[in-house]
């Protein structure tokens, strides 16, 4: 069994369906690759956002929960989630592009010796552009972002735990990351993360941890994250962490087939759920590239409801 390659996708909550369509593909130049529904509760979308063809490590997904509470922020939980630009003057053209689009951006930073840029989404989703990292993306030709700026999939997703050991413990002794640095915030130095890698190491495959046992506990909800997938290469390696990690005595569900990819689901000590996702079959197992994200896809064990799921779902325009 092989390590993890690095963050498959990370899934974040919206109550606002048509606005995130717009945000992430006319703001921030995604492309939505996949329009489907939660397998789980299929009156609601399942948003896919990623490069050309939606590969793993570039895939930004949405539940489409309006009904739910906001986002709580707190312990167990995602603080930020990083995205990949080539380098400094990347950061200079998006901070320009933020300001005309009225996104609520901070100014660009140093931070574990690279070029962050923060910023929220319109429903407060803690997002980062850090600068340098390879790309692991496809440009996407259609993209409103010129391709020498678009983003080049995830860069690392920030946790925020209770108590840094246990979960240090887990990524490293549970799931093979190494420890490979740390930092302080340069707007507050007491605040400090410690960052931990998989596969090759560096941006794509990094998971920071900050401990924060003063803050109260997280709550789910629009505008929060709700679960990061870390990646595996294909079925016989996925079966292996799933018995891998029922024999450590992890609670892991059984291996769960989402058609684009296998899932597995488990929380780390820290309280944040945690995936483990095969890199295929793909986004183009039911749809050809050029067609990606314009219509409603259905897993072929749903199509057989097709009638009765689009009755439940409001109209999307893209």
């Amino acid at each position: 069994m092989d390590e993890l390659l690095g963050i498959h996708h990370v899934t974040a909550v919206t109550g606002q369906a048509r606005e995130n369509v717009d945000f992430y593909t006319e703001t921030l130049g995604l492309r939505l690759v996949k329009k489907t529904v939660n397998q789980d509760v299929t009156s609601t979308y399942h948003l896919f956002y990623g490069d050309e063809v939606g590969h793993p490590g570039t895939e930004m997904t949405f539940f489409d929960w309006p009904d739910v509470p906001h986002h709580i922020a707190g312990k167990g939980d995602v603080t930020a989630i990083s995205f990949m630009v080539p380098d400094r003057a990347a950061l200079v053209w998006w901070t320009d592009r933020f300001a005309r689009e009225g996104v609520r951006a901070g100014a660009i930073e140093e931070r574990y010796e690279r070029a962050v840029v923060p910023f929220l989404d319109p429903e407060g989703q803690r997002l980062e552009l850090v600068a340098g990292g390879p790309s692991h993306a496809t440009p996407w030709k259609e993209s409103p972002v010129p391709e020498e700026f678009q983003l080049g999939g995830f860069g690392a997703v920030t946790l925020t735990v209770d108590t840094l050991m246990p979960t240090a413990k887990f990524l490293t002794d549970i799931l093979g990351f190494r420890q490979s640095g740390e930092y302080k915030f340069p707007d507050n130095p007491s605040r400090k993360a410690v960052v931990f890698s998989s596969g090759p190491g560096g941006l794509g495959t990094e998971v920071h941890v900050e401990e924060r046992p003063d803050l109260p506990a997280s709550q789910v909800g629009i505008g929060g994250v709700h679960h990061v997938a870390f990646r595996t290469p294909d079925d016989v390696q996925h079966r292996q962490w799933q018995q891998f990690l029922m024999q450590h005595g992890v609670a892991v569900t059984p291996v769960i087939d989402r058609y684009y990819f296998r899932s597995i689901y488990f929380r780390e000590p820290g309280g944040v759920l945690f995936e483990i996702a095969t890199d295929g079959p793909g986004f183009t197992a039911d749809e050809d590239v050029s067609q990606l994200g314009q219509h409603l896809s259905l897993p072929p064990f749903l199509e057989p409801r097709r009638e009765e799921i689009e009755k439940q779902l409001q109209p999307l325009e893209v």
